[in-house]
């Protein structure tokens, strides 16, 4: 399979990061190389950005690969891996670039190693435009655990925009194969609980004002749920200043949902209250089993577990668009996306996945 060199173009779709970590990690499972050309070609700092250089060097250096043309602002960089190895690996951004979006690259490479793996990930955990630390262990990890997918992840430090300096390390043990699953009966939420909070320099206040304006704005909607919402004060474990906070809400079937926000300079803390929880909401109100952030997460393991999977789920995002592009080009899974035919639910969709059953040669 080595032979094969698959080209991707960086610039469909959604045309940003989510197009290398999967190309990356699947031609890394599967074993062939790949070149993906026009990388972020339409944003405003078109290329390879340092979160992303971070990312492609922790999948080479697992597998022992070859990769040109990997510099911060290329445009076009070829990947050949050779196995995946497991042991110990560390990827620092030097940024706040998200450590999040590291573990998307890394972890489904790290199932397939020979052997355990611990990455060591540096860089921002609670950034812009990825996914908080929070959401990826409340939300994201007991989900993926569903498809068997086991890894421990310990925060050791959060680090905050612009200067990062946050670090978790992600202890991963390797799979035979990955389980289908079946995200499709949504129950009814049965708790809401979170976290506001803020660290460095800034005044607890600002926490328990967020929280406050979440909790008053869900309650316009859903009256008869106790809402747990923690106000912290982050000291020991946070480099930099920031705020934010996050609100989970769980069903009676084991569905998660998420609404985050992070504070601003110059914005009130109320307002990133009030975005949290209208975030949050919009995620509960189309019936879905699983919220818009999830949603794209969740297209390559579908796309690698040896079955059917289907997910519930509201309006299907550009980000999963793209992760289903991506993934029916580089393996033989094939996507289909049906309108749910349950009354009561407007924009919601089926999404479902026959995969292509991917083992592990080691185990």
């Amino acid at each position: 399979m080595a032979a094969t060199t698959f080209e991707m173009d960086g610039s469909v779709m959604e045309g940003g990061g989510q197009i290398l970590r999967v190309s990356a990690a699947l031609s890394c499972i599967q074993g062939a190389s790949i070149k993906i050309n026009k990388i972020r070609a339409g944003r405003s700092t078109p290329g390879l950005r340092p979160q992303h250089l971070s990312g492609l060097e922790l999948v080479r250096d697992m597998c022992s690969g070859n990769l040109e043309g990997a510099t911060v602002g290329s445009t076009e960089i070829t990947h050949t891996p050779g196995k995946i190895k497991g042991g110990n690996h560390i990827a620092d951004t030097h940024t706040a670039g998200s450590v999040g979006l590291l573990m998307q690259i890394s972890l489904p490479c790290a199932l397939f190693a020979q052997g355990p793996s611990e990455l060591c990930l540096k860089g921002g955990t609670n950034a812009e435009m990825a996914p908080q630390i929070d959401y990826t262990l409340k939300v994201f990890k007991p989900i993926a655990e569903r498809f068997g997918v086991q890894f421990v992840c310990d925060l050791k430090m959060r680090g905050y925009y612009p200067k990062g300096g946050g670090e978790v390390v992600l202890k991963v043990n390797p799979v035979k194969e990955l389980s289908p699953i079946n995200l499709t009966e949504r129950g009814n939420i049965t708790k809401i609980y979170g976290r506001a909070f803020v660290a460095g320099v800034l005044p607890f206040k600002l926490a328990k004002d967020m929280s406050t304006a979440a909790v008053r704005t869900i309650r316009k909607e859903i009256k008869d749920l106790y809402i747990n919402i923690q106000s912290l004060q982050e000291k020991d474990k946070a480099s930099g200043n920031g705020n934010g906070i996050i609100i989970i809400a769980e069903s009676s079937t084991g569905c998660l949902f998420a609404g985050s926000s992070l504070g601003k300079k110059g914005v009130y803390a109320d307002k990133v209250g009030i975005e949290a929880a209208e975030m949050l909401l919009r995620n509960i109100r189309h019936n879905g089993c699983v919220d818009e952030f999830l949603q794209d997460q969740l297209i390559i393991f579908m796309a690698l577990a040896n079955g059917t999977s289907r997910m519930r789920t509201g309006p299907i995002t550009l980000h999963t668009q793209t992760a289903i592009h991506v993934a029916e080009q580089l393996t033989n899974a094939k996507f289909v996306i049906h309108k749910s035919e349950d009354e009561h639910a407007k924009d919601t969709y089926i999404i479902e996945c026959q995969g292509v059953g991917a083992t592990n040669p080691n185990l």
